[in-house]
């Protein structure tokens, strides 16, 4: 199997900064951060997974989240504190896809303590900056479990448009999901 052409791009410690704000590819030592993150209901309340109470939970989205960088298919850093390294979240594209599109699926969350704190306005330009500049991405869209409304006017106020309802497009937690499509072209 060929190494998409991410790859390169995304291998080694690819570090972004924001003024209040450090994102760094998402580690094994994120660990015990990631899971309490995690652990909380609410912030995991529109993800397709339950709250974790596992640590190997964890690992697992950590594991993911390696290989997608290393096969240069996508890529999640750990959003930190600039001042103290506090873990406020993550960030990053879930997909990146080279052939028959050049787009990636940009995606985020925040610790509920940082909720209000315009964490992923700051955040949010930064990764689309590297989408459309370094990986020369033509496309970026983000999908978006209905009733997310925080994030749908995050979007919005990104320059992203709605695009449409997916209607019962995804199923988890024993449910079907109605998932609003966003797109924004670079």
């Amino acid at each position: 199997m060929s190494l998409s052409p991410f790859a390169s791009l995304l291998s080694g410690e690819r570090v972004l900064t924001t003024p209040r704000f450090v994102l760094s590819p998402l580690v094994v030592a994120d660990a015990a951060d990631f899971k309490l993150h995690l652990s909380d209901p609410a912030v995991v309340a529109f993800m397709d997974i339950d709250p974790h109470t596992d640590i190997a939970e964890t690992l697992d989205v950590i594991d993911w989240a390696q290989d997608l960088r290393s096969k240069g298919s996508g890529v999640r850093w750990a959003v930190r504190e600039r001042e103290g390294q506090a873990f406020v979240g993550t960030a990053g594209f879930n997909t990146l896809v080279w052939e028959r599109g050049c787009r990636g699926e940009v995606a985020y969350d925040v610790s509920r303590r940082y909720w209000g704190a315009r964490v992923m306005d700051e955040v949010l330009p930064t990764v689309l900056g590297f989408g459309f500049g370094a990986l020369d991405l033509r496309r970026i869209e983000a999908i978006v479990t209905l009733g997310n409304d925080p994030s749908c006017r995050l979007l919005e106020r990104h320059g992203f448009e709605r695009e449409g309802v997916l209607r019962d497009h995804a199923f988890w937690k024993d449910q079907f999901w109605d998932q609003v499509v966003y797109g924004r072209l670079g």
